[in-house]
């Protein structure tokens, strides 16, 4: 195919293969996806339980890491990314969460006309395959992408779905259906076994057209500007190498993730004037919010001990018993090879006051050695965890360089507001509440982080900067909203302030975090924007 399509879209996670999807879906038009990352042939991108693997390999992910802070201990912080066809969601812990309506009103709010629940709802149904229990007036059923139940359950995870119960949290059948509070267990994007990334649901079947071609291995380093308007975008396969040029007749789409996106625009010349200075970059449009707003979600993470005799994930993970989940997975049975990193679901409040959760907090009958990155513990362990549903700590995305091939600075400020403190520390003492349960107790026999000898908020939040971590949720650094908010860099149709052909469309739009790992609303934002830029209603 030739160097100049009608839209060139940079990257291939959730949002770019969706675009690249609906907008050649006339068969007539044409698109270039540039992926900086290779294929995905790596088998353990498509066994669920490979993100064990995939989550290590540079070779399918970018390995970025946040700046260190007091408030994490002096420690950088792993915030891995997918750099792979399909992007985070060939390595994510593919579970589906929509969030509560309120996050999406509240984004129309801020003056994102056409975003608030009711507008966004359809774009939710539209991508969705979902395959289990759920109201034909807010679920999906004829999707790319299916949202299956759990198949694997473990005693474990029933003794706490049970205390949690017996505290007075309501089992949820469908916490996506707009109430979000309760326990029970997520909804995943596993089929028969196997990974369901955007590439597999969205890109692949938009190849086999005709009308979409794909370029792995590209990296792109520069947006190509005439004027205002950007009319291509050039990109390279190796440090060093030779530049190439695709042009695009119609619109250039960034949708290369929060933190690449943002860098993109900065090194193209579009950004903060004092930081483009920096760089020696020639400031071309500047926008002070170019990186700005960064948020994500931190949490901190308890470990009991099992009693003797009970095999959790650790156990079952190794040896003959590994063997035995092989075989399952290999005929099509429930085993733990396709299961989720998180296994239950709580969404409930820090303060009992409270009208709406405030948090999100994950089960599993397994556990990680402390210190190790994604390393099992030798002994039978199961972990809970817990963050803010809407932190507001917020930090920045930063080129380094015009070098594409050097990580951006990436700096959330975890628990820098000191509400997001308060919040965490009601998550956390929730968790040993939770962990407690009469339920659950008959089958644990200690906590062994951070141990019952911490007890004070001094303690507890001293061990959350100490040991707390990411949950991969990365957004905000290109925000919607209208032109007379300084900070915000697109409009609510997603084109780049002051620009034409020029949108962004990925996470980074995100005005405001949502009470949900971004994932599904990333598919989302991609699915109206895929109307806006055909010009077809909703």
């Amino acid at each position: 195919m030739a160097d100049e399509f009608d839209y060139v879209i940079v990257g291939s996670g959730a949002a770019g293969s969706v675009l690249a999807n609906r907008l050649t879906a006339d068969g007539k038009t044409t698109v270039c996806v540039l992926e900086a990352g290779p294929p995905d042939r790596n088998p353990f991108i498509h066994i669920p339980a490979g993100f064990l693997e995939t989550l290590k390999n540079p070779g399918v992910t970018w390995q970025f890491s946040t700046e260190p802070t007091a408030n994490t201990g002096g420690r950088r912080i792993a915030t891995v990314q997918g750099r792979t066809l399909g992007g985070s969601s060939s390595v994510n812990g593919m579970i589906y969460n929509r969030g509560q309506p309120a996050d999406f009103n509240g984004w129309a709010q801020r003056g994102n006309r056409g975003w608030g629940w009711d507008d966004v709802l359809p774009y939710f149904k539209r991508s969705e395959n979902r395959i289990g229990f759920g109201e034909a007036a807010v679920r999906g059923r004829e999707g790319n992408l299916p949202v299956t139940d759990m198949d694997w359950f473990h005693p474990l995870s029933e003794a706490f779905i049970a205390g949690c119960v017996g505290m007075g949290i309501p089992r949820n059948p469908d916490y996506n259906s707009g109430d979000q509070a309760g326990v029970g267990y997520y909804q995943r994007l596993i089929r028969n076994g196997r990974r369901v990334s955007a590439a597999r649901a969205f890109l692949k079947p938009a190849v086999a057209r005709g009308n979409v071609e794909v370029r792995t291995n590209a990296r792109a380093n520069q947006i190509v500007l005439e004027g205002k308007r950007a009319v291509g975008v050039r990109y390279i396969s190796e440090r060093g190498g030779a530049a190439k040029e695709v042009r695009a007749r119609r619109e250039v789409i960034v949708s290369a993730g929060t933190a690449n996106s943002a860098r993109l625009l900065q090194i193209s010349g579009i950004g903060p004037a004092d930081l483009l200075g920096r760089l020696g970059v020639e400031v071309k449009h500047e926008l002070r919010g170019v990186g700005a707003n960064l948020r994500d979600h931190y949490a901190s993470r308890f470990v009991m001990r099992a009693k003797p005799g009970i095999a959790t994930l650790n156990q079952l993970s190794r040896g003959l018993r590994l063997v035995n989940q092989i075989a399952r997975w290999s005929m099509g049975l429930p085993s733990i090879l396709a299961t989720t990193p998180s296994h239950v679901h709580v969404f409930w409040k820090s303060n009992d006051a409270l009208d709406a959760p405030d948090l999100q907090c994950v089960f599993t009958p397994g556990s990680y050695a402390q210190g190790k990155v994604y390393v099992l513990d030798d002994y039978p362990g199961l972990t809970a965890g817990a963050w803010q549903h809407r932190p507001e700590s917020h930090g920045w995305v930063r080129a380094r360089s015009t070098d594409v091939f050097e990580d951006p600075e990436i700096q959330p400020n975890y628990l820098s507001d000191p509400m997001d403190v308060r919040v965490h520390l009601g998550g956390m003492r929730l968790l040993r509440r939770m962990l407690s349960t009469p339920e659950l107790s008959k089958l644990v026999d200690a906590e062994t982080l951070p141990g019952r000898h911490v007890q004070t908020d001094d303690e507890l939040l001293d061990f959350a900067h100490r040991n707390g971590s990411t949950t991969y949720h990365l957004c905000g650094t290109c925000r919607m909203g209208p032109d007379t908010d300084p900070t915000s860099v697109v409009s609510d149709r997603l084109q780049v302030h002051g620009m034409e052909g020029l949108r962004v469309v990925d996470a980074s739009i995100i005005p405001h975090i949502p009470s949900a790992n971004t994932y599904a609303s990333t598919l989302m934002i991609a699915e109206k924007a895929s109307d806006m830029i055909r010009g077809v209603a909703a």
